[in-house]
């Protein structure tokens, strides 16, 4: 039976490349603003904070659920 989490089988990588894909780090720094996002944004420093900060992990999810849901 599949999971009807539409995250479920997706990384946390996957989901900050495709949002920074689609939406870059400024437009991310202004809708979460997080300074992993507005100074120097790299994709691993973004890791390691959202990695560690579970309020900005759910925000960064829930942008992504918005979003960029993939279809299925």
């Amino acid at each position: 039976m599949a999971s009807s989490d539409p995250l479920h089988g997706v990384t946390l990588e996957t989901i900050l490349r495709e949002l920074v894909e689609k939406v870059g780090w400024e437009e991310m720094a202004r809708r979460i603003p997080i300074r992993c996002f507005s100074h120097e944004p790299s994709v691993s420093s973004s890791l390691k904070f959202l990695r560690r900060t579970p309020w900005a992990r759910e925000k960064v999810e829930a942008l992504y659920r918005r979003g960029i849901e993939r279809p299925r």
